[in-house]
């Protein structure tokens, strides 16, 4: 039995709960994260915080219909698992993160789609595979260091695929920014990128995304941040001025 209460974030509810990232609310990242929670709450966007007995909040998952999904993949009949998140490495091996999985295939089964995907990858900013195949899910395709996994409630449905986001480099001449307010840790990041590059003299478009659909054709497996420099990718996550400042100099700039 689960002694950890899970909550439901609601547009009602989220002054309360809070949006698990960031806890400040009177920081720029956590109003940026609710407000964009509540616009696309009716997209069906869903977020679980789970809370210790203490109501400190030990994990959480958002997910939401495929069709708005924040990532390059195609999942229209599915549900779309952006992210999830066990705080403390001390209950990391309580089953908790399944638990949150099921939070997912339970709001997939209420929808009458076909399963649950997710984009997982050995590198930063995005889920491990090992949680997902121990809960069923299976690899379905892969591109780069992303893999997609998908748990199909009948074998005789078509899986998700990734969309190739490489196409989009293409006529991104000089330096480009990437990014949306689906991670809270973006504000930030964004904000040091644009002063440092701002202070080297070094010229960069920064793009806001801020639809799904723009999200899928983003020029990133992540989907919601992306920095490139003449139609390559540089970076696929958010990074600190430090990092920026590593790859300026890599670059010659």
């Amino acid at each position: 039995m689960n002694d950890f209460p899970i909550i439901e974030v609601t547009p009602d509810n989220i002054g309360i709960t809070g949006v698990f990232c960031t806890k400040n609310p009177k920081s720029d990242a956590y109003r940026t994260k609710r407000d964009w929670y509540i616009k696309r709450y009716a997209e069906g966007l869903r977020m679980h915080i789970m809370n210790s007995q203490e109501q400190k909040p030990v994990s959480f998952i958002e997910f939401v219909p495929g069709e708005f999904a924040w990532r390059p993949v195609e999942a229209k009949e599915y549900v779309f698992i952006h992210c999830l998140y066990v705080y403390s490495k001390q209950d990391r091996d309580k089953g908790l993160g399944s638990l949150m999985v099921e939070k997912a295939g339970q709001y997939a089964q209420s929808l009458g789609l076909n399963g649950v995907a997710v984009l997982a990858s050995d590198g930063n900013w995005i889920a491990d595979k090992r949680l997902f195949l121990r809960n069923g899910f299976e690899v379905c395709d892969k591109r780069g260091r992303f893999e997609l996994l998908v748990r199909k409630f009948s074998d005789k449905v078509q899986s998700p695929s990734i969309i190739d986001w490489t196409e989009n480099l293409h006529g991104l001449d000089g330096w480009h920014l990437f990014y949306a307010d689906q991670c809270p840790w973006h504000e930030k990041s964004v904000k040091a990128i644009a002063e440092t590059m701002q202070k080297r003299q070094i010229p960069i478009v920064v793009h806001r995304i801020e639809s799904a659909s723009e999200a899928r054709q983003s020029p990133s497996g992540y989907g919601v941040f992306a920095i490139v420099k003449d139609g390559e990718l540089i970076e696929d996550h958010n990074i600190s001025e430090t990092r920026l400042l590593n790859i300026l100099k890599k670059e010659g700039c």
